[in-house]
């Protein structure tokens, strides 16, 4: 772990001192440029992630999905019964478990992915950031969100010292 860096206590509560403040800030900045960019697939934000998951993995049940995109069923089931209506999912009950529901892509869903391409592509542009440039921040923000995830499960986290 390394050290974080002296700040004066007087400077530690500035607005413009928080990183949670910044990757907020990024995250809505990012939801405008996808809302622009998604407009023409008819597709929402979360709508695409979805989609992303299925495009790489298949099938897969909604309990699936929402651990993969770190959602709960609340949320996630309204999302996919849109996508639904769109045409391009189609959720399926199980024989075995009438409580599991998996989402499976349609001729429609599948056909989208191709027309999805030029996403990453425009985020990446509007971002301005080079190709390694993005990868050391995707790499950063996932080492970010684990150590966060790790914290938050350690009993006692979040204890300040003195």
């Amino acid at each position: 772990m390394t050290e974080p860096t002296e700040v004066p206590e007087t400077e530690l509560l500035r607005l413009d001192r928080q990183i949670c403040f910044t990757v907020q800030a990024a995250s809505r900045a990012f939801n405008g440029v996808y809302r622009t960019l998604l407009k023409d697939l008819g597709l929402t934000y979360p709508q695409y992630l979805a989609m992303l998951v299925l495009w790489e993995h298949g099938d897969l049940p909604v309990k699936q999905i929402g651990e993969y995109l770190r959602l709960d069923s609340g949320t996630l089931s309204p999302l996919l019964k849109r996508l639904e209506a769109t045409g391009y999912v189609r959720r399926t009950r199980s024989a075995e478990d009438e409580r599991s529901v998996t989402i499976r892509l349609t001729d429609a869903g599948t056909a989208l992915r191709d027309q999805a391409v030029c996403v990453p592509r425009g985020i990446i542009e509007a971002t301005d950031l080079s190709a390694a440039e993005a990868a050391t921040l995707h790499a950063l923000l996932a080492r970010v969100t684990g150590s966060l995830d790790a914290a938050a499960n350690t009993p006692g986290a979040g204890a300040a010292a003195g």
